[in-house]
């Protein structure tokens, strides 16, 4: 209660100096600097803290706060989806730099909802429905068949491999693979040498 006291104290101060301000014949203007030093000196201190504190645990003040969210929520909604909005991003996504910074900043989330989602029974039920439908087979068959198709599923592949990234991956795989065949093959001539002195 103290420290709600105070803060009334300093606003009370603030708006009283202003207001003898403009009540003299030559108005002078209150100092602007010297003013939001003060109140910025207050807030920092323990009490200043605590009275911000208690206001921002009053439940009112935090029902505010979360219907400012829902309008500032609302807002950005609007905005993205009004057509100003869709042409700004359109014009945005035709910057090659940008589209790359924007993809590489969603990739991760991205990737997790992807895994949350292939873990997800529901999802995973809805894949199957999806492909086991008689249009959709029709339709990947008649893809699958289609020239551009096999061209661009071509192009895929082989941008894939020429990937750094994939190469990689590859060449851990197989420097993995040969280092565990080592492994088998010392530990099955140390078994058969093993044998031999016992015979």
């Amino acid at each position: 209660m103290m420290n709600r006291t105070l803060l009334l104290l300093v606003f009370s101060y603030v708006l009283m100096m202003t207001g003898c301000a403009q009540q003299e014949k030559t108005p002078a203007q209150p100092d602007y600097d010297q003013t939001k030093k003060m109140v910025v000196d207050i807030l920092k201190t323990d009490e200043g803290k605590k009275a911000i504190q208690e206001v921002m645990s009053d439940e009112k003040v935090k029902q505010q706060l979360v219907m400012d969210q829902q309008i500032v929520k609302k807002t950005i909604e609007e905005t993205l989806t009004s057509e100003k909005g869709k042409g700004f991003w359109k014009k945005a996504f035709e910057d090659p730099k940008f589209a790359q910074s924007f993809a590489k900043s969603m990739q991760e989330e991205h990737e997790k909802l992807l895994k949350a989602l292939m873990k997800d029974p529901e999802y995973q039920a809805m894949i199957v429905d999806i492909m086991q439908n008689p249009e959709m087979k029709k339709l990947i068959q008649t893809e699958m068949k289609n020239k551009d198709f096999r061209a661009h599923l071509q192009k895929v592949i082989t941008e894939t491999f020429n990937s750094p990234l994939f190469k990689a991956k590859i060449e851990d795989i197989l420097i993995k693979a040969a280092e565990e065949m080592q492994g088998d093959k010392k530990k099955s001539d140390q078994e058969g040498s093993s044998e031999d002195q016992t015979a």
